[in-house]
């Protein structure tokens, strides 16, 4: 069994998915970091490196339903660029929680997405 990764979880604390994903890693002894998004934003290298680390295009980042996204009409060839900086500009774009541990991350919905990245065993 290997050290086990620092894990960052960025979230909105009052979306009530991250407090459900907050609930399930507690019950599962594990520890974490969380990083509220809205309070200390995400730069444009921020969302780069966590794009990295999913293995996804920008577009997967996007919150769908939010009237912002509606709105811009975003689209999966929406230029990269474009979606990272509306992302930094209105950070309730951002499709949340996402779990990092070490070089990988993962968007925890369903939430227990997250005890396959973190490896509870």
């Amino acid at each position: 069994m290997g050290v086990r990764p620092k894990i960052t979880i960025y979230e909105k604390p009052t979306c009530t998915t991250c407090r459900n994903l907050a609930v399930l890693l507690k019950e599962n002894g594990i520890d974490y970091d969380k990083q509220n998004y809205f309070v200390e934003p995400l730069t444009a290298d921020d969302i780069k490196k966590l794009l990295k680390k999913l293995k996804i295009p920008a577009f997967g980042l996007l919150r769908t339903k939010e009237k912002e996204f509606k709105e811009r009409g975003f689209a999966p060839d929406t230029l990269e660029s474009e979606i990272i900086e509306a992302i930094v500009a209105n950070p309730g774009l951002l499709n949340r929680p996402i779990v990092v541990a070490g070089d990988r991350a993962i968007i925890a919905r369903p939430i227990e997405k997250a005890l396959e990245l973190v490896d509870t065993k």
